[in-house]
C-alpha cells in the first residue's frame, strides 16, 4: 500500500479539532500511514484540546501535533507538511483543514478502489455535480462559480475548486518545490490550481459534502475577491514570470516545526 500522509491544519478552532479527529475512525484508518496537525500558534486552546483527546481515546493511526516556530499562514503550514512528507518518504499527503468544514470520509471510497494514483493532484470540490453545501448562503456559491470558470478559462482546464479544505497531492510532483515561493496566506490553494495548470499535472476533481455551522472565517471576502483577480490576471499575462516569481511578502528560508505531542512509538 502507498504511504500516506494526512495532514490536518489548525488555527484557532479549538471546538471543531476533535470533531475532525473524531473522523480517524474505522476503515479510513486502513488507508492512512500517520497524521500530523500543524499547529499554526494559534490564541486559543487548541493544542490542549488535541492532546487531551489523543489521550483520552486510542487511536489506530501514529498522530503527531507540530507547533509553527512561527505564524506562518495556512500556505506556510502547507509547506511544513510538504516538507514533513518529502523527508519521511511519503507517496502521497491528504489535507484535511482542522475547521471540520470536510469529513475525510468523502475520499475514503477513491483511496479504496485506488484512483487517486492515477492523479497528481486529487482535489475535492464543493461546486461539481454531487457536490453538497451546509449553511453555505446563495452569494458565496454564485461568487466561488464565478471565479471558478475565470480560473477554468485562465488555465485552460476545468476548476471547480479554488481551495477546499480536502485535497490530496502525489509527493513526486512537490519534490520539485514549485511550491516554495507561493503566497502563506490563504492565496497558497490559488496558486497550487495556477502551478499545476502550468506545470500539466494530472487532475481529477471529486465532489463533497461541505459544511458550515460553529467555523469562523479568516477571510475577507471583498479585498480576497480583488486579491484573486490580480492574481488570475499576473498569470495570464505572463506564466512563466508568475511561476519564476517571488509572490510571498516575507521570503522564509525553511518553514520549521517542533513536535509537542506525539503517539508514536
Amino acid at each position: 500500500m502507498p504511504k500516506i500522509l494526512l495532514f490536518i491544519p489548525m488555527y484557532n478552532c479549538e471546538k471543531q479539532i476533535v470533531r475532525v479527529l473524531n473522523q480517524l475512525k474505522g476503515e479510513i484508518c486502513n488507508y492512512i500511514t500517520e497524521v500530523i496537525i500543524v499547529n499554526n500558534r494559534s490564541s486559543d486552546n487548541g493544542e490542549s484540546a488535541v492532546q487531551n483527546y489523543l489521550c483520552e481515546n486510542d487511536s489506530n493511526l501514529p498522530v503527531s501535533l507540530l507547533r509553527n516556530d512561527e505564524n506562518y499562514g495556512l500556505g506556510g503550514s502547507h509547506k511544513v507538511a510538504f516538507d514533513y512528507a518529502i523527508e519521511n518518504g511519503f507517496d502521497y499527503v491528504i489535507v484535511l483543514h482542522g475547521d471540520d468544514q470536510g469529513d475525510i470520509a468523502n475520499i475514503l471510497p477513491y483511496l479504496k478502489n485506488r484512483e487517486y494514483e492515477n492523479y497528481d493532484c486529487f482535489l475535492g470540490a464543493r461546486f461539481m455535480k454531487d457536490s453538497k453545501l451546509q449553511g453555505y448562503s446563495k452569494f458565496r456559491t454564485f461568487g466561488n462559480r464565478v471565479y471558478d470558470l475565470l480560473f477554468s478559462i485562465g488555465t485552460g482546464h476545468f476548476v471547480y475548486d479554488l481551495g477546499s479544505g480536502l485535497n490530496m497531492y502525489k509527493i513526486d510532483v512537490l519534490k520539485s518545490r514549485f511550491w516554495e515561493k507561493y503566497k502563506d496566506n490563504l492565496m497558497f490553494n490559488y496558486c497550487m490550481v495556477l502551478g499545476s495548470a502550468f506545470y500539466k499535472h494530472k487532475v481529477r476533481y471529486f465532489p463533497i459534502l461541505w459544511r458550515e455551522d460553529d467555523q469562523v472565517s479568516n477571510v475577507k471576502m471583498m479585498n480576497q475577491a480583488l486579491v484573486v483577480l490580480k492574481l488570475l490576471g499576473s498569470y495570464i499575462l505572463n506564466k512563466k514570470k508568475f511561476i519564476n516569481g517571488e509572490h510571498r511578502d516575507k521570503p522564509i528560508e525553511k518553514y520549521t516545526a517542533q513536535v509537542v505531542f506525539t503517539t508514536k512509538k
